[in-house]
């Protein structure tokens, strides 16, 4: 397989589950890194792409290009990093695409007031872009913004879950895999 997709569970795109080269990796970075690592050793991708919902922090609900990864639950001031970054390392950029930020947490968020440095709110695509960099694998991010980390988002996430799935399908059929 030249190319995996990785989803973080199937009711984000259930009409894609019939995909050979689909995976769910689970909720969470712990979940996400274990399943991209397993699937890359596995496999030998050329590229990893991961699409799913995310809160909007600085856009609204739409489709979007992820090309830059911090970590939202890592909070090191003390060591001398700014909100988001892992001590000793810098965010993960990838491909020359211009894109938006995205802050991968193991927090669903909801409260807009949080100093987020990001676009947009997940709780995978760091893990996955981590686990593709060190693989030297090529790994590109759509979120489909499906709330506005607000006092609402679990309502409306729930509501627009699958809402991105046609985004997807279009993606795929533009990079000539369905």
């Amino acid at each position: 397989m030249n190319d995996i997709v990785l989803i973080a569970i199937r009711e984000e795109a259930p009409d894609l589950k019939h995909m050979m080269n689909l995976f769910y990796t689970g909720v969470g970075k712990v979940n996400a890194a274990m399943t991209a690592s397993e699937v890359i050793t596995k496999y030998r991708p050329r590229r990893v792409i991961n699409f799913g919902t995310a809160g909007g922090i600085t856009v609204a609900p739409g489709f979007y290009q992820c090309t830059q990864f911090v970590q939202r639950d890592m909070t090191c001031e003390a060591l001398g990093c700014t909100p988001g970054q892992t001590p000793f390392e810098t965010a993960v950029h990838i491909g020359n695409t211009i894109g938006l930020t995205c802050s991968t947490g193991d927090n669903f968020v909801m409260n807009p007031t949080l100093a987020i440095p990001a676009d947009v709110v997940d709780m995978e695509a760091y893990a996955i872009a981590k686990a593709c960099e060190k693989y030297k694998v090529e790994f590109v991010c759509w979120k489909y913004i499906s709330d506005q980390a607000n006092a609402t988002a679990d309502t409306d996430w729930r509501e627009s879950v699958a809402h991105g799935q046609l985004h997807y399908i279009n993606k795929l059929k533009e990079l000539n895999l369905v």
